[in-house]
């Protein structure tokens, strides 16, 4: 472990004044994934933030009819909330599907947000990689890449987000408030991750010197046609191979609108609104359902462990929207697919 000051906010702004004086400075909250990293060595931050008493544990309601969720809700809160829970059931069940009631407990909703990924060897600090060493090369394009990305990668980067909860904000298309020297701002979650590109050691476009302080979540909940599938190699405490988040709403059997996010496949959670399009005004077929698949994957590229995600990522999707369609999400606590 390397040696750190430690420093407590007293509120948002001195929690920006802090990390604004101290590039290498990191905040901390419930410290999940963080002190993960500084174990390995990953991550050597010279001073720890403490924003965990910060006044951002709330679940309000807006005036929009949507629901405002502080960036330190912790996920079991979250998750167990009444009106997530009535509302925005497919939220409830992503992070549900996630980690386990342990760190759920202590992982806080910002910090899911700005979890890293798990790629093998950007924890190896023995092997090249450009997340977490700039310029020093990919070891995954050539190496053991079964866990790594089919959709939007580059000759920099073939990394995964991991984040569960993530895929359905998406899926919802939330909001994320973040605070920083000059200012409030907002940005889409479908603007706040990143794809790799030619700089994959920034996972999102939030800046170093920001803090998230919500997360917002339209009135549109998806509460009756939804799931969360997320198919992974054991049935818990693992990261997902490929996850698909579905909210639909339906007139008898024709889909008046669909929504759908693929977690496990991409640097981000992955969204096609062309492949959503498609199903619009259609029936709730296999055969509909199929060419959405189609369409969300039809630029997936496989390296030489992870071919195999392609297909499953077809067959997940395929089974998502027909759970969705049907008004039978899959269960988080018998995990046996519906």
């Amino acid at each position: 472990m390397i040696n750190f000051e430690y420093a407590r906010a007293n509120d948002v702004a001195d929690a920006v004044r802090q990390i604004a004086a101290d590039p290498t400075a990191k905040f901390i909250a419930g410290g999940t994934n963080l002190l993960d990293l500084m174990k390995e060595d990953v991550e050597r931050p010279t001073r720890l933030i403490d924003i965990s008493r910060l006044p951002l544990s709330k679940i309000e309601e807006t005036p929009g009819g949507g629901l405002r969720i502080g960036a330190l809700v912790p996920n079991s809160d979250l998750a167990w909330h009444p009106l997530i829970a009535q509302r925005y059931p497919v939220l409830a069940s992503a992070i549900l599907a996630g980690a386990s009631a342990q760190l759920r407990n202590m992982a806080s909703t910002g910090g899911n947000l700005l979890q890293r990924t798990r790629c093998f060897y950007f924890y190896d600090t023995t092997t090249p990689c450009n997340k977490r060493e700039p310029g020093s090369g990919c070891s995954a394009i050539t190496g053991i890449n079964r866990i790594n990305a089919i959709l939007g990668t580059s000759d920099a980067c073939i990394a995964t987000h991991p984040s569960d909860m993530c895929v359905a904000l998406v899926t919802l298309d939330a909001k994320v408030h973040v605070a920083g020297p000059a200012g409030e701002r907002v940005i889409s979650i479908a603007d706040f991750h990143r794809l790799p590109g030619n700089t994959p050691q920034r996972d999102t476009n939030l800046d170093a010197n920001e803090i998230v302080t919500a997360v917002e979540l339209p009135a549109r909940g998806f509460a009756n046609n939804y799931t969360y599938l997320k198919i992974r190699d054991r049935l818990s405490y693992a990261f997902a191979l490929v996850s698909v988040a579905v909210g639909m709403e339906i007139d008898g059997s024709t889909i008046q609108q669909a929504r759908f996010a693929l977690g496990g496949v991409a640097h981000k959670p992955w969204r096609d609104e062309s492949a959503e399009a498609a199903l619009t005004g259609q029936d709730a077929s296999p055969e509909a359902f199929n060419r959405a698949a189609g369409l969300a994957l039809r630029d997936a590229k496989g390296f030489e462990h992870n071919a195999f995600k392609i297909e499953l990522a077809r067959r997940t999707i395929v089974r998502a929207l027909t759970q969705a369609a049907r008004g039978t999400p899959q269960s988080q606590s018998n995990k046996k697919i519906a």
